[in-house]
Formats: C-alpha cells, structure tokens, sequence
C-alpha cells in the first residue's frame, strides 16, 4: 500500500528526478565514447536545469506546507501577496 505523500508535490518531483538520472547516465554514456565536449556541455546543462528546476518545486512545496501549518490555508490571491 503506498502512502499518502506529506508534500503533494513529491512524486511529480520523484519523476523529474527519474528522468535527470536517466539522462546524466546518457551524459556519461556521452563522455565515456568521446563524444565532442560542446555536445557533453550542453547535455550536462541541461541535466543542471532539471535538477534546478525539481528543486524549486520542492523549496516552493515545502515553503507553502510551512506557511499553511503556520497560519492555515490561504487562497491563491493571498499567497500571491505574501511572495
């Protein structure tokens, strides 16, 4: 029986990971046949951008679960303006 995630962001974030993995494993594929650095670079920014982006996902989900433990559910109009 799986659980009922804490932050319902967390398996969304789980994916994005997943697929980060796969592709730094494809990065290293990428260096391990010598593949041209230029090609190497921009696939291991693109993977940098991945993991950047799950992170925000994860910092605004636990900042949100913060806030609403804080001071109670808010509507969208007032969380836009506490950011």
């Amino acid at each position: 029986m799986d659980a009922i995630p804490k932050h319902r962001s967390h398996p969304e974030i789980v994916k994005r990971l997943r697929r980060a993995e796969g592709h730094l494993r494809g990065v290293i594929a990428m260096i391990e046949a010598e593949r041209p650095c230029l090609e190497i670079a921009q696939q291991m920014h693109a993977v940098e951008k991945a993991i950047g982006q799950a992170k925000k996902a994860l910092i605004e989900d636990h900042l949100d679960h913060c806030l609403d433990a804080v001071v109670g559910p808010l509507g969208s109009d007032q969380r836009q303006e506490i950011a």
